[in-house]
């Protein structure tokens, strides 16, 4: 359903759209500069940003990084839609697809998400892909309120990807 590319500088303006919806930033935040915000995401060497693309346009953006001491390789993924096409299974899509990637081409083994525990759609989409939850990490994250909410960790095996 979806096709994930490479993001670049001409997408920052539909990003940041995207990231100024009300159901994402009380997710993802920001700051007042959101154009800024996400023009340095593109270019954090520790981070690669894809772009979400559904029906010719972009609809979101999801991203991984990586610890690669051979010890504990694994990769992290994160990732923000619309919320025009939430519910239509293009976000568990997006990370089916990043999953696959990561394990056949990049060779992880393991990959880790940690959703806001409280962000149900999240962990739904999520377990849809085979992650499975580890456990609550408690007052986890800063929101953009500034209050601290606890993140659920979910993992996945590369022999668990549906």
């Amino acid at each position: 359903m979806v096709t994930l590319r490479a993001a670049a500088q001409h997408d920052v303006p539909r990003l940041v759209e995207i990231r100024s919806a009300p159901e994402v930033s009380r997710r993802w935040g920001g700051d007042d500069d959101l154009v800024n915000v996400v023009s340095a995401e593109l270019t954090d060497p520790d981070t690669r940003v894809l772009v979400i693309l559904h029906e010719g346009g972009v609809v979101g953006a999801v991203q991984w990084s990586e610890e690669d001491d051979p010890d504990y390789r694994h990769a992290g993924i994160d990732i923000y839609l619309d919320p025009a096409v939430h519910g239509r299974g293009l976000g568990s899509d997006a990370v089916r697809t990043l999953a696959r990637h990561l394990i056949d081409e990049v060779g992880h083994h393991r990959l880790v998400i940690d959703p806001a525990a409280d962000n149900h759609a999240a962990i739904r989409c999520y377990a849809k892909v085979g992650f499975r939850p580890v456990g609550v990490m408690r007052s986890y994250e800063r929101g953009p309120d500034g209050t601290w909410h606890d993140g659920l960790l979910m993992d996945l095996l590369a022999h668990e990807l549906t």
